[in-house]
């Protein structure tokens, strides 16, 4: 399908805007592109420029999944500036037939900052007629493989259009999965872990990967919102902390709780999983996780890393190493992936595993 691709749209977690410009400096520029980025403190995206034979030399090889800091990765076209109240909806279709023939279907957006939420009420209203206008244009597609489209709002007139490409893109609006609050689960932590699962695991590797009859360790689990994301899987855990667990969880029969220091605690057998959320040192963090799979103690692990407030690109980056090396000196192939999820704050969120491993469920814990 031909398209006339202007540059890049990232969408990412605002006051992140430079990490997520930087990152996607650095990895076009590894896949032998350079673009410029232009980052905005506090707008919640970026935008990225190249010249058009490397965006369709980029559109077949970059993909969301490879970058840490963006929630959704984009292909931008014309910015609709100065759109009157009367007719925001003309400008706009004549903008997505010009960047693309045809869409499976289409997102209205805005950045996720405090000043973006008073578009919300306009983009609700306009949905309807743009898809109604999109859809008397001819606009729409059953073929599964062609793009998505993506309207965002930056000002009430004012707006870029943009599209996305299946299997490159992350599925949910805005880039921002929408998880529920599970009652009985005894903190808010336990999203982390869910929509960590969502985000560094495909659906494959979620249906592969986590099983009923599983085993892991969390480690720093206390109150045990993490625990509790993976008895909710019929995993069996060993809850590591020296604080108390809260809820209904011991009473499973799934959890065993070790009050014992998470750098210090050794399973008495191999695991199929590791979970850490300890407020700790990324790269002490990041080397502790290594050593798990490095030594067989674990075959896939998910961790988060509290990136300091100054540097926090070059922090990461030097956690990639840590647990690059340690995994090296060994020989042993991994997978390693990061992402800034939706329920990080000043942290990322890293899954480290085996490729090719895929474990099986065990009647006893382990």
């Amino acid at each position: 399908m031909k398209t006339n691709l202007h540059g890049l749209l990232l969408y990412c977690r605002a006051g992140f805007e430079r990490e997520c410009a930087q990152e996607v400096i650095d990895h076009c520029g590894e896949a032998g592109h350079m673009v410029d980025a232009e980052a905005q403190a506090g707008s919640g995206f970026v935008l990225a420029s190249a010249d058009g034979r490397a965006l369709h030399a980029l559109a077949r090889v970059l993909n969301w999944r490879d970058l840490a800091f963006s929630r959704q990765l984009l292909w931008r076209g014309k910015t609709v500036e100065g759109m009157s109240a009367g007719d925001r909806i003309t400008p706009l279709v004549e903008a997505a037939l010009d960047l693309a023939p045809a869409y499976t279907d289409f997102f209205i957006e805005t950045p996720d900052t405090d000043t973006a939420k008073s578009l919300s009420a306009l983009t609700r209203k306009l949905e309807g007629h743009l898809g109604q206008a999109l859809d008397d244009a001819g606009a729409f597609t059953e073929d599964r493989t062609a793009p998505r489209l993506h309207v965002l709002f930056t000002a009430t007139d004012r707006a870029i259009v943009a599209l996305s490409w299946p299997g490159r893109r992350s599925e949910w609006a805005g880039g921002i999965p929408r998880l529920r609050m599970p009652h009985e689960a005894p903190s808010r932590s336990t999203l982390k872990l869910a929509e960590a699962f969502h985000s560094l695991l495909t659906e494959e590797e979620q249906l592969r990967l986590l099983k009923p009859g599983m085993t892991a360790v969390d480690l720093g689990a206390a109150p045990g919102g993490w625990t509790w994301q993976l008895v909710s899987r019929h995993i069996h855990v060993t809850a590591v902390d020296n604080g108390p667990m809260k809820g209904d969880l011991l009473e499973t029969g799934l959890v065993l709780h070790k009050r014992e220091d998470g750098f210090r605690f050794v399973p008495r057998k191999p695991v199929d999983w590791l979970v850490c959320d300890m407020v700790e040192q990324p790269r002490r963090v990041a080397a502790l996780v290594a050593r798990w799979v490095a030594q067989g103690l674990c075959q896939h692990a998910i961790f988060n890393l509290k990136l300091p407030m100054k540097r926090r690109y070059d922090e990461l980056q030097l956690c990639t190493d840590v647990i690059a090396e340690a995994l090296e000196s060994v020989d042993k192939k991994h997978e390693l992936r990061f992402r800034q999820l939706y329920h990080d704050r000043e942290e990322v969120t890293g899954y480290l595993g085996v490729p090719g491993k895929a474990p099986s469920a065990r009647k006893k814990r382990r």
